[in-house]
């Protein structure tokens, strides 16, 4: 019986053979590196008796083997089906419907209705951050603040309309 140490061994003296062997099955390089570590992974914990260090090499090329048709399989079989698929370019968006509308129309006039609630400095900096596209610096100099009170007012304004869209949602 080999022991673990010499599994590793007979491994590593012929892991450029088996390399090659799987990149002449499989037509690449790094995907034959993938499949000699996962074979040696399958490999190095068998607790099989192969006799000779022969016939271990022989089990280690046979894993690789098997590993190698395995991924070719695999990879026909995935190649299938993006062919039956369309691309999703292709496929039509669904329509909104005039429920999707007049859901979207009422949770805008919900949003609005807060932040005219809001005190003007709060809903300035929240109009500038999200609709804008401001930096909370640019926000803190356009109304005359620290950016610690800018990101306050943006986040007691965001909570606001969150608080609102969750109490309407339940």
């Amino acid at each position: 019986m080999i022991d673990a140490e010499a599994r590793h061994e007979v491994y590593i003296a012929n892991r450029t053979a088996l390399i090659a062997y799987a990149t002449r099955i499989l037509g690449s390089r790094e995907v034959a590196e993938d499949i000699v570590q996962d074979a040696f992974l399958r490999f190095a914990p068998a607790n099989t008796n192969t006799g000779t260090s022969a016939q271990t090499l022989a089990y280690l090329y046979k894993i690789v083997r098997n590993l190698s048709f395995d991924f070719l399989k695999r990879q026909k079989v995935e190649m299938r089906e993006k062919q039956n698929e369309p691309p999703f370019w292709s496929i039509p968006d669904e329509p909104p419907t005039p429920e999707d509308f007049v859901v979207v129309a009422d949770e805008v006039r919900q949003i609005s209705r807060v932040l005219d609630d809001l005190p003007v400095d709060v809903r300035i900096a929240l109009e500038m951050h999200r609709f804008g596209g401001y930096n909370l610096e640019e926000i803190a100099t356009h109304l005359g603040i620290s950016v610690a009170t800018a990101h306050r007012h943006v986040r007691t304004a965001m909570m606001r309309v969150a608080t609102m869209m969750v109490a309407n949602a339940s």
